[in-house]
C-alpha cells in the first residue's frame, strides 16, 4: 500500500505565537476570542494620555512572545502566569496544560521543562534512560488525571459505571465499591514521530477522536496509527523507521470498529460522533 510521508507542517493550526498573560497582542487571539468590528467601534474610547517627552535612558518595553513552533516554551517558561483552565499542574521538572487545539474529549499535554531535553526530537531524547524514566512516569500520573476527567464527565452515561454510582449514592453503601468502568483504558498517550511544534511534548488524550479541533486526515492519522508512539516503546531500536518520522498509511480506519474511510474526513467525523455516543453508554 502506498505510504505518504507525514510533515510536521501538517499540524499548521498549532503554529500560532504565543506571548505570556498580560504580554499578548490581539494579532494572538483564538479566533472565537478576537474582537469583532462591531466590538471595537462599540467600545468607550481611552482617553488620550498627556504628552511627555521621552527620556533618552528609557529603553523600549519588551514583550516575551514564543512564535511559531516556540509556542510551548511559554508554558514551561512561567506556568504559573496562566490560568489553570490552561495550565492543570506543574513542578520543577514538568508543565501540564490542557491543548489548546484537542483532538479528543480530553487532551492533555506534558511539557517535560528541561532546556537541554525539551528542545530535541523525542526519538533521540528518549535514547537518555533516566530521561525516559522521569517522563514514563509522569506520564503515568497524567494518564490518571485523564481518565478521572473522562469519568467525572462521562461516567453518568455509562452502563459498566453505574452500579458503582448507585452504590456511591446509597444510603447504605457497601464496605467495597464495585470496580466500575477502567476508564483509564480508554486513555492513549505518545508523542509523534514528527511533531508539530519544537518543543517536546508527550500527549495524553481519550480515544474518541471527536475533539473540536479533529478536522483533518492528518490530524486523525496521527492518533491513530503508528505515527503515536508511546511511552513504553522507547527507546526505539536503532532500525525503527520512525527514528526517521515514519509514513502515514492512506486509509483512515475507523479506531472503534475498523471501518475504512479512505480519504473522506467528512464521513469519518460524521461516523465517529455516532461511534462516541455508543462508547461512551458502554
Amino acid at each position: 500500500m502506498a505510504s505518504n510521508r507525514a510533515s510536521a507542517d501538517d499540524f499548521e493550526e498549532h503554529v500560532e505565537s504565543t506571548a505570556l498573560p498580560g504580554q499578548q497582542s490581539t494579532k494572538h487571539f483564538p479566533p472565537s476570542e478576537r474582537p469583532n468590528a462591531f466590538t471595537e467601534m462599540m467600545s468607550p474610547r481611552k482617553p488620550k494620555s498627556p504628552k511627555s517627552t521621552p527620556s533618552t535612558t528609557d529603553a523600549p518595553t519588551k514583550h516575551t512572545v514564543f512564535a511559531g513552533r516556540d509556542g510551548l516554551a511559554a508554558y514551561t517558561t512561567d506556568p504559573a502566569s496562566f490560568p489553570p483552565s490552561r495550565v492543570v499542574y506543574y513542578n520543577d521538572k514538568f508543565v501540564v496544560i490542557n491543548d489548546l487545539f484537542p483532538k479528543a474529549s480530553v487532551h492533555l499535554l506534558i511539557l517535560p521543562r528541561d532546556p537541554k531535553k525539551n528542545v530535541i526530537r523525542p526519538q533521540e531524547a528518549f535514547d537518555d534512560p533516566v530521561f525516559l524514566r522521569e517522563c514514563q512516569e509522569e506520564e503515568k500520573k497524567v494518564r490518571a488525571i485523564a481518565a478521572s476527567e473522562f469519568r467525572r464527565r462521562f461516567g453518568k452515561f455509562s452502563a459498566t459505571e453505574r452500579p458503582r454510582l448507585a452504590a456511591l449514592e446509597s444510603d447504605d453503601p457497601p464496605d467495597e465499591l464495585p470496580p466500575g468502568r477502567d476508564w483509564e483504558r480508554e486513555i492513549i498517550s505518545g508523542t509523534h514521530a514528527n511533531p508539530s511544534m519544537n518543543h517536546l511534548h508527550i500527549h495524553v488524550l481519550s480515544k474518541d477522536m471527536v475533539g473540536e479541533s479533529m478536522k483533518k486526515r492528518n490530524h486523525y492519522l496521527s492518533f491513530t496509527t503508528r505515527f503515536l508512539i508511546g511511552m513504553d516503546q522507547y527507546p526505539l531500536d536503532a532500525g525503527d523507521e520512525r527514528r526517521h518520522n515514519g509514513h502515514f498509511p492512506e486509509d483512515m480506519l475507523c479506531w472503534r470498529c475498523g471501518r475504512n474511510f479512505g480519504n473522506k474526513m467528512v464521513r469519518l467525523r460524521e461516523h465517529l460522533e455516532e461511534e462516541y455516543e455508543e462508547w461512551r453508554r458502554e
